[in-house]
């Protein structure tokens, strides 16, 4: 069962290139249950208009004149909490993610995300779900672990508190899948592998699937390549 919101999803594209919210509005124009209400060329419009037009959610470029795609995500996270962000970005912008993260942005997709991942990446924000291209999740975990590295035994211990199933979970949100595609791969309902994401996280201390995904990386349960 889907947890969107009743009626067509709305999106604000916010990026200062017309050639980018024209390729972007081809790919949601397509798609069923989507519908694109607003354009932003700058972060200030892309708060104004998203609050005007009462948006679900907004597909925002990081780097904007006036005011920046961070800057505009902090500033509708306490405008309109319910607005979901998320962030555009290229290759090598990992620098910018957990401070996106910190200014409430529901996630990232890459510019170069296919068609149908960036439909995805809009249905599970607008679900509430924090969404991450697979590669921005693997660099976000190598740079954690890099500067912040925590002992493999100490993340072996902590995740014993979970089942073999809730384990199997963790891999697959490890490596950047939704829940929908955790829910394919383990032949689970979604809504099962939200209870399981959500008992993940409790049993953890962790406050998004990003930081579980860390602790699973550090215990050696994802592929290292």
């Amino acid at each position: 069962m889907s947890d969107d919101p009743i009626g067509p999803i709305r999106v604000l594209l916010a990026d200062d290139e017309a050639l980018m919210r024209a390729g972007l509005r081809l790919v949601l124009a397509r798609a069923e249950g989507i519908e694109v209400v607003a354009e932003a060329a700058d972060g200030a419009e892309a708060v104004d208009l998203a609050v005007s037009h009462r948006v679900d959610v907004v597909l925002m470029d990081i780097r904007m004149p006036r005011v920046d795609g961070l800057a505009a995500a902090e500033r509708l996270a306490a405008l309109a909490s319910s607005v979901r962000v998320v962030m555009l970005t290229t290759f090598g912008e990992d620098e910018y993610i957990t401070r996106a993260l910190q200014a409430g942005a529901a996630g990232f997709v890459l510019k170069d995300t296919g068609p149908q991942e960036l439909i995805q990446a809009v249905h599970v924000a607008a679900r509430g779900e924090v969404i991450l291209s697979p590669r921005v999740t693997r660099d976000l975990i190598d740079q954690y672990v890099l500067t912040h590295g925590r002992r493999h035994a100490e993340a072996r211990r902590l995740l014993r508190v979970l089942t073999v199933r809730e384990q199997e979970v963790l891999v697959l949100v490890g490596l950047g899948l939704s829940n929908a595609e955790v829910g394919r791969r383990l032949y689970l309902g979604e809504g099962t592998v939200k209870t399981h994401v959500r008992h993940i996280l409790t049993k953890l201390g962790c406050v998004n699937r990003v930081q579980a995904a860390i602790l699973a990386h550090e215990a050696g349960l994802l592929p290292t390549d």
